[in-house]
């Protein structure tokens, strides 16, 4: 039995926004090789698309362990078929948990219910915590579907291959 639990969640929610904002601020920080500021922060999340990540066009989740907001991510319809997963992060203190595992699997769910085939992700190659989840979960390495300054592998994965049911998790 797990203490986590999934639900979908506006992005602009207090918790979704505090997780969306740790997630940039750990993203840039690394890329960086600094603390993001503040400001860098804001920045960033600024215009980010995020708004598309509810249906039609998508779906946002937050992960809270024992209650308490620890995970977020969220997919966007990029066609007919394939679903993008974006935006996923699990705090730091939760990592190991298996909130990634089940954060991912809800994820992947809600996708085939909406129509998606297939799921596909963009990463930056240092960050090797986010590679280490896909790839445990069935993410194989796939071409580039999309270019843009940090994106540096590609993953994707066959929704219907072996779904792993919540209850499993």
């Amino acid at each position: 039995m797990t203490s986590w639990t999934i639900t979908a969640e506006s992005v602009d929610t207090a918790d979704s926004l505090a997780l969306r904002r740790d997630y940039y601020a750990e993203v840039a920080g690394r890329y960086w090789n600094r603390p993001a500021t503040t400001a860098e922060v804001d920045e960033g999340l600024a215009g980010d698309g995020a708004g598309l990540l509810t249906a039609p066009t998508g779906h946002f989740a937050v992960g809270r362990h024992a209650g308490e907001p620890a995970a977020c991510g969220g997919f966007l319809l990029l066609d007919d078929n394939r679903a993008e997963l974006t935006r996923v992060y699990v705090r730091p203190a939760f990592r190991g948990t298996g909130g990634g595992a089940f954060l991912l699997a809800a994820l992947e769910n809600r996708a085939r219910e909406m129509g998606a085939n297939d799921m596909v992700l963009n990463t930056r190659l240092d960050l090797t915590e986010a590679q280490t989840l896909y790839r445990r979960h069935g993410y194989a390495e796939i071409p580039a579907y999309c270019t843009g300054p940090y994106m540096e592998v590609w993953f994707g994965k066959n929704l219907f291959d072996s779904p792993l049911p919540l209850s499993a998790l």
